[in-house]
């Protein structure tokens, strides 16, 4: 990850394209393997953690009526999240990531591993659906992190 995460980076410095994050059930990881690289401080501007709902309505506004409807892992929660991050940061990129990463808290129609990845840029706005299938937690937080460094590395 080291290796994606230094690409990105100077990918953003060279663009002049700024960062920001809001991480649900990563808890700070991307934020993390970004501000490793030397120099992220020029293109990140902050890193959220909502994990719960109560600071996804506060901080990043996600009306309760969504979570209500959808709940807190859905694509509907991490659109709103992604684009009021994008209002709150004035970042060119932001990405925002909610999840269950177990080991309990997943259903039969929202199991273990399901993880959701909004990603914006300008206008454009794109929400991933991952299912994975490896039910280790960490796992599960690992990959929800490379995914968003792919996904970061393709809107660039």
């Amino acid at each position: 990850m080291l290796k994606t995460s230094f690409q990105i980076v100077n990918l953003l410095k060279n663009k002049k394209i700024t960062l920001a994050v809001a991480e649900s059930c990563t808890g700070g990881m991307l934020s993390q393997v970004i501000t490793d690289i030397n120099g992220a401080s020029k293109i990140f501007k902050f890193g959220v953690v909502t994990y719960s709902n109560q600071s996804k309505i506060k901080y990043l506004k996600v009306p309760l009526k969504t979570i209500r409807k959808f709940g807190s892992v859905s694509g509907e929660c991490c659109k709103s999240m992604v684009n009021n991050l994008s209002k709150i940061s004035k970042a060119r990129l932001n990405i925002a990531i909610t999840g269950i990463a177990g080991p309990r808290g997943g259903s039969k129609s929202k199991p273990i591993g399901l993880v959701y990845i909004g990603i914006k840029k300008g206008n454009k706005v794109q929400i991933n659906k991952y299912l994975f299938k490896n039910k280790n937690r960490n796992k599960i937080r690992i990959n929800s992190v490379k995914k968003s460094l792919e996904l970061i590395k393709n809107f660039i």
